[in-house]
């Protein structure tokens, strides 16, 4: 196995203009606030970003939203960010919303391999177009697409210098199934660990979806907030 860790200025710098990225994290804890503070240093513009949620204005994903780096975003839900509400009320921010279990399980079935599942939920809402519905065993369903994305950014509590991944709290809700979903996957974490210290069972994404490591410091508010 090899050696992954890189500078955090080289790995956000492969992240090209347009790209789609998956980003870790519920709510705050397990958000890779590093990562995405180098993405807006960095400039990089017209981003589809991923994630279970917007943060809490000027805080994570919200400072590339707010400083018009990013398209559109695939979320469910925004309700804890008054300015991407707005931004989305403007119509200046493009929003596809989806359940939170629905937007989970199309990410995981994109790491599976996947093209798509079959689901009632949301059938008779908004979020359904009829074009997406299919007769199966006697039922109405809907065909939600499996999904992928460009770059994966993801924080973990704990990781070796090959990519094996510990996650903390509530972490473990998206940052694994992103982890398996993405092209490129990149990783920040506060502790660098030797390999024979992290067992196995406890280990909660293998270093073979892992392509880049970068060791961060606990310094910012939003690592406060987070209870990091």
């Amino acid at each position: 196995m090899m050696n992954k860790q890189i500078a955090i200025e080289d790995v956000i710098a492969t992240i090209p203009d347009g790209a789609s990225i998956m980003v870790g994290g519920f709510g705050n804890p397990g958000t890779p606030f590093a990562l995405i503070n180098e993405l807006r240093r960095q400039g990089q513009r017209n981003l589809v970003i991923i994630k279970n949620d917007a943060n809490e204005d000027s805080i994570g994903i919200s400072k590339l939203i707010e400083n018009g780096q990013v398209d559109k975003l695939i979320t469910s839900h925004i309700g804890l960010n008054k300015v991407v509400v707005e931004l989305m009320n403007r119509q200046l921010l493009n929003v596809e919303f989806y359940p939170q279990g629905i937007l989970a399980e199309k990410i995981r079935n994109a790491g599976a391999g996947c093209f798509g599942f079959l689901t009632d939920v949301g059938i008779d809402t908004e979020i359904t177009d009829k074009s997406q519905l299919i007769k199966f065993q006697d039922k109405e369903l809907k065909i939600e697409s499996a999904l992928y994305a460009d770059f994966a950014l993801i924080h973990a509590q704990n990781s070796d210098n090959y990519g094996n991944l510990v996650y903390g709290s509530a972490a473990m809700n998206f940052n694994p199934l992103m982890a398996m979903a993405a092209n490129q996957v990149i990783v920040e974490t506060p502790n660098l660990v030797s390999s024979d210290s992290l067992s196995p069972e406890h280990i909660h994404t293998p270093s073979a979806f892992v392509n880049s490591i970068v060791k961060v410091e606990f310094l910012t508010h939003e690592y406060q907030l987070a209870g990091a």
